[in-house]
């Protein structure tokens, strides 16, 4: 890092879409900083897969493999710390450290991700991204054909039964209390031989995060290998909110097409600003972020 540098932009995030958005400014010869704190949503997965020519690496050997192609380019550098906030406008920010330094930036992208609340459900935590996952094109293949929960209940219950019935037959919902799927809903559940389990969930036991039964409220038990499920979430970063960047009524960061927010020069890309949990989704986000960010810098610089 150097002192007394205005950057055309600072990443605030090094994970797949920052270093994506690093790698696309880089080569359009801008001045950029990539700042991370070393702490991925993704970091238990143990595998990362549906991603081209990296299919079954670890999150953490892709991003490896990302940073060394990225600082290759002269004009980006990286640093590892965290930010605490940020001031200024479009053209004139300053991003303060935990360290104490400040940053000088023209413009930022957040790249920050989504914090997973977990469940107040023993096990959980644990398992979360090993064998309680979320996405079947990120690890269904793994499970196809094995005993499938999906903690869910309502519409979205319904849903996503329909969607995990093209991996496996042996399916059932656990609705955790009550089940509020609807009696059409129910029905057509059914007819996919998908059974629906309203008692209340104590623990999943597991092996190094790898499931091998729910225990419920009454102490009975259900043999399972995969157990999918929608925690709710929050902005692991709270600075674009403070800065008056809007989020949607899902609680992500509102992006045009362009990935800018709604404040002008700030951008965002990855999980922070789409519903859909990717590698691969990450990277172009982050691809289009630094492209339109250039874009942005050139109208500016030639108006």
């Amino acid at each position: 890092m150097q002192n007394n540098v205005k950057y055309d932009v600072v990443i605030i995030g090094g994970s797949y879409a920052g270093l994506s958005a690093a790698m696309t400014l880089g080569r359009a010869v801008r001045k950029v900083l990539v700042i991370d704190s070393g702490n991925p949503c993704n970091r238990p997965t143990p595998h990362s897969h549906n991603f081209l020519t990296q299919d079954g690496r670890t999150p953490t050997e892709i991003t490896l493999i990302a940073k060394c192609q990225v600082i290759a380019y002269p004009t980006v550098e990286f640093l590892e710390d965290e930010v605490t906030a940020v001031k200024g406008d479009n053209n004139n920010y300053e991003v303060l450290l935990k360290t104490g330094n400040i940053i000088q930036g023209r413009k930022l992208l957040f790249a920050t991700g989504v914090k997973d609340l977990m469940p107040s459900i023993s096990g959980f935590a644990e398992c979360w991204g090993i064998s309680v996952i979320h996405c079947p094109y990120c690890h269904g293949y793994e499970f196809e054909g094995r005993q499938t929960g999906i903690l869910m209940n309502g519409d979205i219950a319904y849903e996503t039964g329909r969607l995990i019935s093209n991996w496996t037959d042996k399916l059932t919902v656990f609705t955790n209390g009550n089940s509020s799927i609807n009696t059409e809903h129910q029905a057509k559940l059914s007819a996919l031989k998908i059974n629906i389990v309203e008692k209340s969930i104590k623990e999943i036991a597991h092996s190094k995060g790898y499931l091998s039964h729910i225990i419920f409220a009454d102490n009975s038990t259900f043999i399972l290998d995969a157990l999918y499920a929608r925690p709710s979430f929050e902005q692991h970063c709270q600075i674009p909110l403070e800065l008056g960047c809007a989020i949607d009524d899902m609680g992500y960061l509102k992006v045009d097409d362009f990935q800018q927010t709604t404040v002008l020069g700030i951008y965002a890309a990855g999980d922070n600003a789409t519903m859909y949990r990717a590698v691969s989704n990450a990277v172009a986000s982050g691809t289009k972020a630094g492209a339109f960010i250039n874009h942005e810098l050139i109208r500016e610089h030639t108006s």
